[in-house]
């Protein structure tokens, strides 16, 4: 993820604002968060602008993810892309077991926790595809991805290097 994070910042550096390319990283699919925070470590941006900018980026696509994916799914299991969107829902029900779990409880603590494979954008598919509704998973989403954030910021920006 690194590399691709570096090719980003290496490309549009100094071609569009530090900022924007923090914003356009958060929004990516996989990259989400996690890896703005880190772009904005290679840029040298400070903690308060990155972080808020960063959750901007990532919970603008949430809210349509939410309302419109099971739709154009449906729709893309009528074209040739059937195999990708059974892979994606798959993917995602694969690691929904805590979200099935705990509710709101586990669909916070999937996104907030930053591993591989999880975050805003998987756990809002897995909302849709658990048929969580609206109202009952943009919030765990939203403090999940301020949690997250916080934990990458204090990893992203050496935080804890300062204070062990």
């Amino acid at each position: 993820m690194d590399n691709i994070i570096e090719l980003i910042v290496n490309t549009f550096s100094g071609k569009i604002s530090n900022g924007l390319i923090v914003f356009i990283i958060s929004m990516i699919p996989i990259l989400e968060l996690r890896g703005s925070l880190i772009a904005a470590g290679f840029l040298k941006m400070n903690f308060f602008s990155t972080f808020i900018i960063a959750v901007i980026g990532n919970m603008l696509p949430i809210p349509f993810i939410l309302l419109l994916i099971d739709k154009i799914f449906a729709w893309l299991k009528t074209t040739k892309c059937k195999k990708l969107v059974l892979k994606l829902e798959n993917r995602a029900l694969s690691k929904a077991d805590q979200i099935k779990k705990y509710g709101k409880f586990g669909l916070y603590l999937f996104v907030a926790i930053p591993l591989p494979g999880t975050g805003a954008w998987t756990g809002s598919l897995a909302a849709v595809l658990l048929r969580m509704k609206f109202k009952d998973s943009i919030i765990p989403i939203f403090l999940g991805v301020i949690t997250a954030g916080l934990i990458m910021s204090l990893l992203s920006f050496g935080i804890i290097k300062q204070i062990i």
